[in-house]
């Protein structure tokens, strides 16, 4: 599926960038194929245009803030949140050409990113309960691109079946390849999967599982939002610790996503340092990273069209396929794929 020619992901939240980039100034970012700019409207406001003035072109991202509107470093010419031109200093009449616009996007702040939308929303940004629970604390810990597709990286954060050998060198146990089975509940966001996983636990994990076992097991209530977001929602039983992630595979293009990934533990950081749950899943992200950069991006959703073979442990991106290939269908639309030819 080659997403930027799906038009009804266009309808989704995606996390562009945390906001405290904006702070010094309007960023660029690629969303789904399409050049926005994002800057602060005011305080923790955020506002997404696309980034290209409608005057000679220049990109609005090379341009400044002013009184929360955003001005373009070629002439100057000034632009609301809501795409209008609202000055052009060369006129001393204060006039601004009829139809003067920008296109607009949907953006929003929420846990300490923006999110924006090209479209009108078909659902709410995802919700993370953890972010309101008392008892929890949040760390962000990456924000990078990786050279593959969001559904790769989806359905990667669900496969049971790759931790013996992807992750052999973290918490993966290389002679207990069977992978344990999910509970999956399809829900109207996607679904919900529920596990209990062995992992190994060196001594770099004593902390973050709370038990310096050689082994111990992580109870996984997970959730995956359609069409690129997800939950890794890990408990270790043994030490009552929570290691719960969130996740968007923000497509750039049809071939790059913007990973950002959230952690949220009911710990303190005495009991375990921040600095030292970003060292612990930094090299896990490296292994998924390298193996899924070395897949083809274009994922094939309909797999009436055979493109690969299956196994049984592949069933929640077997699911992540046949639920969105439904959302296109309910839309109008049809795979897009790489021809082959």
């Amino acid at each position: 599926m080659l997403v930027t020619k799906q038009k009804v992901l266009r309808k989704f939240w995606y996390a562009v960038m945390p906001i405290t980039m904006l702070e010094d100034g309007p960023k660029p970012f690629t969303l789904l194929g399409e050049n926005i700019v994002v800057w602060l409207k005011s305080p923790g406001k955020p506002a997404a245009l696309q980034d290209r003035c409608c005057h000679r072109t220049a990109k609005l991202s090379k341009g400044f803030v002013d009184n929360g509107n955003i001005v373009c470093g070629y002439h100057g010419w000034t632009f609301d949140c809501a795409g209008a031109c609202v000055r052009v200093p060369q006129n001393a009449d204060g006039s601004v050409p009829a139809g003067a616009m920008v296109q607009s996007y949907y953006c929003e702040e929420r846990y300490g990113y923006v999110w924006v939308a090209l479209e009108k929303p078909l659902r709410d940004i995802p919700f993370f309960p953890e972010e309101t629970t008392p008892g929890y604390r949040r760390i962000f810990q990456f924000y990078e691109r990786w050279e593959t597709s969001a559904l790769r990286m989806m359905e990667n954060s669900f496969d049971n079946s790759h931790f013996s050998y992807v992750h052999r060198g973290t918490f993966g146990l290389y002679d207990q390849p069977k992978p344990e089975k999910y509970e999956i509940n399809e829900t109207d966001y996607g679904f919900e999967a529920e596990t209990l996983v062995p992992i190994k636990n060196v001594p770099a994990s004593y902390r973050v599982t709370g038990t310096t076992d050689d082994t111990t097991m992580r109870h996984m209530f997970n959730r995956w939002y359609l069409p690129f977001s997800r939950r890794f929602g890990c408990q270790y039983p043994s030490s009552g610790r929570h290691h719960i992630i969130y996740n968007c595979a923000t497509p750039i293009d049809d071939g790059s996503i913007m990973l950002a990934q959230w952690l949220y533990r009911n710990d303190a950081e005495e009991d375990c340092a921040e600095a030292e749950l970003i060292a612990w899943d930094a090299p896990i992200l490296v292994e998924d990273r390298e193996i899924l950069e070395a897949t083809d991006p274009d994922a094939c959703i309909d797999v009436r069209r055979k493109q690969e073979f299956h196994m049984a442990s592949d069933r929640p991106g077997l699911i992540m396929r046949r639920m969105l290939l439904q959302l296109l269908e309910e839309h109008g639309e049809t795979e897009v794929f790489r021809s082959k030819d």
